[in-house]
């Protein structure tokens, strides 16, 4: 039986990894109480099911110091059937993470006590530090080699942390959440932003050197992102790893916060309604932040808290694998006819590029990898959509550790691997993120898959025996002699095809003697 990273290829596994036992966090948070149920508890974490109640239990904690009777009881109706899910879905461990709202509550006991009645397993009350500690290995875990200040909105408060070399420092929290902030500035987005400014003078933002990234966690500031995006037309609408220059954010949010209403601001239609009156105080915190930090850019990441929880309790060994990797193998075992024939890829690709010269760097080497992964995910789709199929799998699916052009390179890859060179139907908008070199890298990627795919019909074992050899101008393929029958008009055609693109003068099929 196949294995990668300790994952079983099973074809009877009902479309889930064999063996996995689900794992799942429930965050009850100063704004919202979720529960996500991951697929397994591993580097890479595939969500089973996300679903959110919008509690507000923050609300009014700033004037009663309690958490309201109302929002207690919608809360608590939210876990019960919180509660139903997890035992339906058979989940193995339920971790339950209080933050903001809760720890500054005078009741929490109570609500606390009630929580772990229905959840019969312990709540863990965060501190603000261990809050931008989870925060931080997060971001860690879904931007690997991150290195910069990482910020955490929620509704209750902001917790800023640095991260160095994969380490997280100098964790803060401050009383800047969103709801907190609206309850704080009586509604007022540019008073919620002279609120910021005062209460961030001390902060970590003032001890760092310009030039950082800033990693932004949180819905709101996730709303944000997806506005931004929607009015940049920006053709990914994905958050995680999404990078904007500092300078383009901080003036979105200054439009945002200058319009003075929370209903009526540059893209307000865009935003859901359970956010939309939260936004301006996101923007608010965010172009404080930007400005006091002196940042060069702000990347967004969709994990936070709950993923940076589960990073930490993996052994040193696990979080050393990297997560774009094991995702990738995790997708070919699932959806690929044999998983095998991706390392038969891997090496196939790899032989060529040696033979011509062709130098990569790590991350080329590595997303070229990711590529021979994912090269075999939609052949249950009809044939005429299978390029479209694999391009939205990749450019949407819940891959980490890649940023948006790396996404890019990956769905021109496949797109041409299905397609051809042409790549007829697929999103040139989105192909263009990634850069020219890129592209032709991408391309040639591709390209050689569609001469792999004819000689092998996806399984493995055939690959390895056959080889490129370079003659000055001249590209030849070489069979063994029991594979001669595979040099047909088909396979020619498609070699002609790489050789073209890739400078050859002309291109031919021998056979071994």
């Amino acid at each position: 039986m196949t294995q990668f990273w300790g994952v079983d290829a099973d074809p009877t596994a009902q479309g889930r990894i064999k063996g996995a036992k689900p794992v799942a966090v429930l965050d009850i948070g100063s704004n919202s109480v979720r529960l996500v149920v991951y697929e397994r508890h591993a580097r890479s974490l595939t969500p089973l099911y996300n679903e959110k109640s919008a509690c507000a239990l923050g609300r009014g904690i700033a004037q009663t110091g309690r958490l309201a009777d109302a929002n207690v009881a919608q809360a608590l109706e939210a876990i019960k059937r919180f509660a139903l899910v997890a035992r339906m879905m058979r989940v193995g461990k339920v971790y339950v993470l209080a933050t903001s709202a809760v720890r500054d509550a005078a009741n929490r006991d109570e609500f606390v006590d009630a929580v772990e009645a229905i959840m019969d397993t312990k709540v863990q009350v965060l501190s603000g530090e261990r809050e931008a500690h989870f925060a931080a290995l997060g971001v860690v875990a879904g931007i690997p080699g991150f290195d910069g200040i990482v910020g955490d909105l929620g509704g209750g408060s902001l917790e800023l942390s640095a991260i160095r070399s994969g380490n997280d420092t100098d964790g803060e929290s401050y009383e800047l959440g969103v709801i907190r902030l609206q309850d704080d500035s009586n509604g007022n987005p540019m008073k919620a932003a002279s609120i910021v400014r005062e209460r961030l003078e001390a902060s970590i933002l003032k001890r760092v050197a310009p030039g950082n990234s800033f990693a932004a966690i949180g819905g709101t500031w996730r709303s944000l992102a997806k506005l931004h995006q929607v009015l940049r037309e920006y053709p990914l609408q994905m958050v995680q790893h999404y990078t904007v220059p500092a300078e383009d954010m901080i003036a979105l949010c200054t439009e945002i916060v200058e319009a003075g209403s929370l209903k009526n601001y540059p893209g307000s239609e865009f935003v859901s309604s359970s956010r939309r009156d939260l936004v301006p105080f996101g923007a608010a915190v965010l172009g404080e932040v930007l400005k006091a930090g002196a940042f060069t850019n702000v990347m967004f990441s969709a994990l936070g808290v709950r993923e940076g929880y589960l990073h930490g309790l993996l052994d040193a060994k696990e979080q050393a694998i990297d997560p774009l990797i094991q995702a990738a193998e995790e997708l070919s075992v699932l959806r690929s006819r044999s998983p095998s024939h991706a390392n038969d890829l891997i090496e196939f690709t790899g032989q060529y590029f040696a033979i011509a010269g062709i130098v990569e760097t790590a991350e080329e080497t590595r997303l070229r990898k990711v590529a021979c992964l994912l090269a075999d995910i939609a052949w249950r789709a009809h044939p005429d959509y299978r390029g479209v199929q694999s391009v939205d799998a990749v450019a949407y699916g819940s891959l980490t550790g890649v940023d948006h052009p790396g996404r890019a390179f990956l769905c021109q890859v496949i797109a041409v691997r299905y397609g051809g060179l042409k790549m007829k139907g697929i999103n040139q908008p989105l192909l263009a993120l990634a850069t020219p070199e890129a592209s032709q890298r991408a391309k040639l990627i591709g390209a050689l898959f569609r001469v792999a795919y004819p000689m092998t019909a996806a399984m493995p074992g055939i690959l390895p025996r056959i080889r490129f050899e370079v003659e000055g101008s001249l590209l030849a393929l070489v069979l063994p002699q029991d594979f001669a029958f595979l040099n047909g008009e088909h396979l020619s055609g498609r070699l002609d095809q790489f050789a073209n693109l890739a400078g050859y003068r002309a291109s031919f099929i021998s056979v071994a003697s």
